[in-house]
């Protein structure tokens, strides 16, 4: 099973794994922060991941953001990260928003998740995560 080596930790075992697994798990920014929470998430088994970035891969990013690739650049990160993150783990769902969040669309996305992971470089994209998981507790 690919999940074994987790679940024979005592403090995972099968009810944890089944937690990972039922668990929809937003990413806020999919860059230096980003990147490496959605490959571990996306190998540990969480369910499903909503990846959330506007920006396009550029060749500046390849040094910290280990998602991406050379033949990547100009292509928008969400996109790219879904696809590398979907190769490596079929069992999952993964839904890219290549957008920035905003007032507009937050609430929309966020409602949608369990948990959001704020991977963002911006204190305005921050705060408005902030505000509207509260206002969703």
């Amino acid at each position: 099973m690919r999940y074994d080596r987790q679940i024979i930790l005592p403090e995972v075992g099968e009810e944890g794994q089944k937690k990972l697994q039922e668990a929809k798990v937003l990413i806020v920014g999919m860059g230096g922060l980003g990147s490496p929470i959605a490959l571990y998430l996306t190998g540990a088994g969480v369910g499903c991941l909503g990846l959330v970035d506007d920006d396009l891969v550029s060749i500046t990013n390849l040094q910290r953001q280990v998602l991406y690739s050379e033949k990547e650049l100009g292509k928008p990160k969400a996109i790219c990260a879904a696809e590398r993150l979907s190769a490596l783990n079929s069992e999952i769902e993964i839904h890219p928003y290549a957008a920035r969040l905003t007032k507009d669309n937050a609430y929309d996305i966020i409602q949608e998740y369990d948990i959001v992971v704020d991977g963002c470089d911006n204190f305005a994209t921050r705060y408005l995560i902030n505000d509207i998981c509260i206002e969703q507790k």
